[in-house]
């Protein structure tokens, strides 16, 4: 796996309860608004901010909302819009014309759905493409891995149950391969799908994690990840659920999904980097935590839950995400300016401070940006949450002005992945 080794550090000088504090979207945009403080003070090592061109940004997206949702009726940015790729539901299909036994089952699908198909989604890279049988239609990007893990779950790859293919059981996913992925998203030689063997990893990972905690992942059904949905279930109160607890699950049962990367006081932080300038207390000075795959899968799993009857709140609770099409996005239209520029033309790793400036730059300008965007449509945060700037929105943004200034839609900063970042 790219990026830094275990870290770990001396008991002793450590919080536990500090330490955990960083599995949380509030730790996470907390340290970005230190890291854009420092930022806007000149004092990081890579990145500069522009906050004058805010404005632009803001400006950029308002017409890129506008062209694509004129009405301003903009879902939640998750994966489900993916599924939907070309103007064909699948999942909506594929749903209707399945039996289920209750409203739990169909939500537990859903569930195995949304959480394996994240996992996999993570940067396909500039080549790799997805050629739909079922369309005739060709993918690429998270689309394309979208609709191709939808495939292969129709087709029943995660489940191991020959009379149920739309599940994913803990065995199967364990026994799953790079080879079994590579088939599954028509990738090959000529067709290259960069970090199989990370993804195939990240599966393995699951199917451990689900088979291990049948508390969380077996309370109706033999383990699987869906069962996280009656997990959620028996943790809502009136049936409501905040979207942080959403997000508190997921850390708190699926941390030991990721590549282990930095553990301190007996506490896996998946997603969390190290930056020399970033303070904190407890043993946690110098860890940025950003959790994008694990929010962008929170984002994911509202709309399962509200199809089954309970009400998702506190959705902006959630950050924006630091990936390459948000980021991209600030990048090229100056927002944030590297200091060397000469750092485009190279290649980073994910732990390398420049990108932990970059992502955690990224998680603070989203929420000044979704404000300037509210404010120029006429929108409040109840009619325009985080979730819908995103989709509308920043995300599409990035993707659109990545095209117009590059032949092959690539970002504007070249990352070294895994798949299981980006």
């Amino acid at each position: 796996m790219m990026g830094r080794p275990v870290r770990t550090r001396e008991a002793e000088s450590v919080s536990s309860d500090a330490v955990r504090g960083l599995l949380s979207a509030r730790a996470v945009r907390e340290r970005a608004r230190t890291m854009l403080a420092m930022a806007e003070e000149g004092r990081l090592l890579h990145c500069a901010v522009d906050m004058d061109r805010l404005p632009l940004v803001a400006d950029y997206v308002v017409d890129t909302i506008r062209a694509n949702y004129p009405t301003l009726a903009i879902p939640f940015h998750a994966r489900w819009r993916h599924f939907s790729a070309g103007g064909h539901d699948r999942w909506a299909a594929l749903a209707a014309r399945t039996r289920w036994p209750d409203t739990a089952a169909r939500a537990r699908a859903a569930f195995d759905l949304a959480i394996v198909s994240v996992l996999l989604d993570a940067g396909a890279g500039p080549v790799w493409r997805y050629r739909e049988a079922e369309t005739g239609e060709t993918y690429a990007r998270s689309e394309g891995l979208a609709i191709a893990s939808l495939r292969m779950f129709e087709a029943g790859l995660f489940s191991a149950k020959a009379d149920d293919p739309l599940r994913a059981d803990a065995r199967r996913l364990r026994s799953l391969t790079g080879r079994d992925l590579a088939a599954g998203f028509k990738a090959d030689e000529q067709n290259a799908l960069v970090g199989l063997e990370g993804r195939a990893s990240l599966l393995y990972g699951l199917g451990t994690v689900a088979a291990g905690k049948p508390d969380i992942f077996a309370r109706a059904d033999g383990p699987r990840p869906g069962g996280l949905f009656d997990a959620l279930v028996a943790e809502s109160a009136g049936g409501e659920v905040p979207a942080e607890l959403i997000l508190h699950m997921l850390l708190a049962h699926l941390s030991a999904v990721w590549p282990a990367r930095l553990t301190i006081a007996g506490v896996e932080l998946g997603d969390t980097w190290m930056h020399p300038l970033m303070p904190g207390e407890g043993g946690t000075a110098g860890l940025v935590p950003f959790h994008k795959l694990s929010q962008w899968l929170a984002y994911s799993l509202i709309e399962p839950l509200e199809q089954a009857g309970l009400v998702v709140t506190g959705i902006d609770g959630l950050t924006g995400l630091p990936e390459y099409r948000n980021g991209g996005l600030l990048i090229d239209l100056g927002a944030i300016r590297l200091k060397d520029p000469e750092d485009l033309a190279r290649t980073h790793e994910v732990s390398s401070p420049l990108v932990v400036e970059w992502r955690a730059l990224t998680v603070a300008l989203l929420d000044e940006v979704a404000r300037l965007v509210r404010e120029r449509l006429g929108c409040d945060e109840r009619t325009l949450p985080l979730a819908r700037v995103l989709e509308g929105g920043t995300w599409a943004a990035g993707r659109r002005i990545a095209r117009e200034k590059r032949r092959d839609g690539s970002p504007p900063l070249s990352i070294a992945s895994d798949g299981t970042v980006f």
